[in-house]
């Protein structure tokens, strides 16, 4: 009995210690992503509508990167929710922690080599809706901690994204498709912004590997 309970205490220790050196060195993510099942039924849900006004977009119309709490601003904030090990300076820069970027998996030290990304960028949430909405709404877009909008992401991963929607630009790490396409469609819903038919049909393949 002794050797049964020591081989059974003994293979729980290991399959810890196992989970623990292969976990992702980070395990933060934005909050509300939703479930496969709620995703879906939100996609179903927007509307589909061609792109507009699309000259008239200027990203100073979407106030961003606005005081949370003491001196951190939405990035900073942004950077302490999605790192390990974070320490910051009485301005509420980190000055050393761990990130690891979902959308490539790399990971960092710097946090001057991380962007955080909106997941809906705010030209595309411009020409799906957006450019109706008060500066108010937009800034409130723009800084959402509610939603997964705001991501801790390599800088030039973030960079080539660009203001692209899903028919144009995925992430390199295709095992963070399903992840992504859930965080892209629960933003646009809770925003009540529209997709276009190519951005709906690369959307629904992308859940297809959930």
């Amino acid at each position: 009995m002794r050797r049964v309970l020591f081989l059974a205490v003994a293979t729980v220790l290991a399959f810890v210690v196992t989970t623990v050196a292969t976990s992702p060195a980070n395990a933060f993510t934005p909050p509300n992503i939703p479930s496969l099942s709620t995703a879906t039924a939100e996609l179903n849900a927007l509307k589909v509508d061609i792109e507009r006004n699309a000259g008239t977009y200027d990203r100073n119309l979407f106030p961003h990167w606005i005081t949370i709490s003491g001196t951190c601003n939405t990035r900073e904030t942004v950077l302490k929710r999605d790192g390990v090990g974070v320490v910051t300076g009485s301005d509420c820069y980190p000055t050393s922690g761990r990130w690891t970027s979902p959308y490539d998996g790399a990971t960092w030290t710097l946090a001057s080599d991380l962007d955080i990304d909106h997941m809906v960028a705010l030209a595309e949430a411009w020409r799906s809706g957006a450019y109706a909405w008060t500066t108010s709404k937009r800034q409130a877009f723009a800084n959402d901690l509610t939603n997964p909008q705001l991501w801790a992401v390599t800088d030039n991963v973030n960079q080539a994204k660009s203001d692209y929607d899903p028919a144009r630009w995925k992430p390199p790490l295709t095992s963070f498709w399903c992840t992504y396409a859930k965080a892209y469609i629960d933003v646009k819903y809770e925003w009540s912004l529209s997709v276009d038919s190519a951005e709906k049909s690369a959307l629904s393949s992308m859940l297809g590997r959930c």
